[in-house]
C-alpha cells in the first residue's frame, strides 16, 4: 500500500512531517525513537495489515520537522503530538512508540488519556527515563545530571555530534552494526536511506537529557522524584523487549511493567536487538496486530 510523506503545521508554529498509509477504521500512531524518524518504520507500515490505518510522525527536530524551539522534556514532544492529531483531526487511535518514542507514547497517555487505546512499547525508556552515563578521568562510570555536563561527554555525545557535523556515515554505520543492528541488517539501499536520515536530527542533546530527566514513576531516579503518574496510564500495554537489546536493558523493561501494573503486559523477542523491525519483522508484527485485535 502506498505510503505518502505529508506535514502539518502545529498551533505552536512548529511543522512536523509525517508518513500516512491508507488503510481501514483501525487507526496506529507510530513515534519513532533517537537518531531515527518516521522513516525507520517503513518496513513496519509496509507489513501491517490493510485494515489499519497507520501514520507514523516525525518528532520536533529529526525527519524534515522543524525545530525552532529547542525541547527541554518529554512533555515537549508529548504535546506536539498533541497537536499533531488535532490538527489531522485523530480522536482515539492505539500508540506505538519504539526507544525514546515508547516514553513520548508514556507521556501523552498521561496528559491526554482519553485519546488513547492502546499501547505498544516496543523497546521503550523506562518509566523512570534512560540515566545518562559517563567515564571519567579514572575510568569510573558516573552519571551525568546537568545538559551541560552531556554536551561535554566524549563517549557518545560528542562522537555522534561529530559524526553528524561531518556527515560520516561509515561511523554511524559502524555504531548502529555494533549497538543496534547486532542481528539482522537491513539491506543496502534501505541502509543507506536510514544513515542519510539520521544526519537530519538536530536535537541529539537535548534528547539525551530529556531522557536523563523523565521519570513518572514514583521511584528516585537519581535526578528527581518522579511524578507518580504511570499509575494513571489504565489502557492495555503491550512492552515488547529483543531478549539482545544492547541499549535498553532487562532491568528498565521491568520497571516499566512494575510501574504500569496489571494494565501492562510483557512479551520478549526472541534473536532480536533493540530494533526488532530489522530484526525479526514477521515477529514483531505478529505481536502488534495480535495485540491491537484482542
Amino acid at each position: 500500500m502506498e505510503i505518502s510523506l505529508k506535514t502539518v503545521m502545529l498551533a505552536n508554529g512548529e511543522t512536523l512531517g509525517y508518513r500516512e498509509r491508507d488503510g481501514g477504521d483501525r487507526v496506529l500512531l507510530l513515534i519513532h525513537g533517537n537518531m531515527t524518524s518516521s522513516k525507520h518504520w517503513d518496513l513496519v507500515m509496509e507489513a501491517l495489515p490493510e485494515n489499519f490505518k497507520v501514520y507514523a510522525v516525525d518528532l520536533r527536530g529529526f525527519g524534515i520537522s522543524t525545530y525552532y524551539k529547542p525541547i527541554e522534556t518529554i512533555k515537549d514532544f508529548s504535546d506536539d503530538v498533541k497537536q499533531f492529531v488535532d490538527a489531522l483531526a485523530l480522536e482515539y487511535f492505539s500508540i506505538c512508540g519504539w526507544s525514546t518514542g515508547g516514553a513520548v507514547a508514556m507521556q501523552f497517555t498521561v496528559d491526554y488519556p482519553k485519546a488513547v487505546n492502546k499501547i505498544i512499547l516496543l523497546a521503550s525508556a523506562s518509566t523512570r527515563g534512560y540515566p545518562f552515563y559517563s567515564v571519567n578521568a579514572f575510568g569510573q562510570q558516573v552519571r551525568l545530571t546537568k545538559k551541560e555536563e552531556v554536551l561535554k561527554d566524549f563517549t557518545k555525545a560528542i562522537p555522534v555530534l561529530c559524526a553528524y557535523q561531518n556527515r560520516d556515515k561509515l561511523f554511524l554505520r559502524n555504531m548502529w552494526d555494533f549497538v543496534i543492528y547486532n542481528n539482522n541488517k537491513p539491506n543496502s539501499a534501505r541502509y543507506e536511506e536510514y544513515l542519510e536520515d539520521m544526519l537530519t536530527q538536530r536535537n541529539l542533546v537535548d534528547v539525551y537529557q530529556a531522557l536523563n530527566l523523565y521519570n513518572i514513576s514514583g521511584v528516585p531516579n537519581g535526578i528527581n522524584e518522579g511524578t507518580n503518574q504511570a499509575k494513571n496510564i489504565n489502557v492495555p500495554t503491550l512492552v515488547l523487549w529483543g531478549e539482545n537489546d544492547l541499549v535498553v536493558s532487562e532491568k528498565m523493561t521491568k520497571e516499566i511493567v512494575e510501574d504500569l501494573g496489571e494494565n501492562a503486559t510483557l512479551k520478549v523477542l526472541r534473536n532480536c536487538g533493540h530494533s526488532p523491525l530489522v530484526d525479526g519483522l514477521d515477529q514483531l508484527v505478529n505481536e502488534m496486530v495480535t495485540f491491537l485485535n484482542e
